[in-house]
């Protein structure tokens, strides 16, 4: 696999225009699935569990607690590292609230906490592999993707002997017990995320490569 790391300094401003907009529909794609996995109400994805942790022991709320450390994380990697905080990181930062919240308002009339066991079971492992569907399209875009999901890719660079998979699995793995010793609250959704959506989006990422080549490019 190649590096996640992109040197995108010749591309054109039409050339941004399109990958930000394959961006932002990958970004779509993504919060559907996150929708989903929330609706089924069988508890939060590892990196909010953490957040959940924060904001307890902080007193603060999650909402500003996810932003603050978006912000830290954009700023730390900003300075770091190079070739992986882009325009579009800024964007799936601080855009994927509202997508959600358009989603679970949409959603809400077929998927609950009081919906049918295996209808939420659907929703939880559905969410997961649409999750990671938009996430290989917004890491294939090429111009940028969220300050969370940056930590696996740039770990999977750096380390170079490890698949992304198991990269992600492990910072998923990191996030929930940090989260849960913090009192974030962990459920069977959870697990389900820290095992399925690495593995998903490594699957899905030489496919939407190959439904966007003209935005894969430099």
């Amino acid at each position: 696999m190649d590096n996640f790391s992109k040197d995108t300094s010749g591309r054109s401003l039409l050339g941004w225009c399109e990958a930000l907009i394959v961006l932002f529909l990958g970004l779509t794609v993504a919060h559907l699935g996150i929708s989903l996995f929330l609706l089924a109400n069988f508890g939060s994805d590892p990196f909010t569990v953490m957040v959940q942790g924060i904001a307890l022991t902080a007193g603060v709320t999650v909402g500003t607690i996810h932003v603050i450390i978006s912000t830290l994380l954009m700023v730390v990697m900003f300075l770091t590292t190079k070739g992986y905080v882009m325009p579009g990181t800024v964007i799936c930062a601080f855009c994927g609230g509202p997508i959600i919240n358009f989603f679970s308002w949409l959603l809400a009339p077929v998927l609950s906490g009081t919906s049918p066991l295996p209808l939420r079971l659907l929703g939880v492992v559905l969410g997961c592999v649409i999750l990671a569907l938009g996430m290989s399209i917004v890491i294939n875009s090429e111009a940028g993707t969220g300050p969370n999901d940056l930590i696996a890719m740039i770990l999977t660079d750096k380390l170079k002997r490890f698949q992304f998979r198991w990269v992600r699995m492990a910072c998923d793995l990191c996030f929930l017990i940090a989260g849960f010793l913090l009192g974030g609250v962990v459920g069977v959704g959870t697990l389900v995320a820290v095992f399925l959506v690495g593995p998903c989006a490594q699957l899905w990422l030489p496919i939407t490569k190959k439904w966007i080549p003209a935005y894969a490019q430099k």
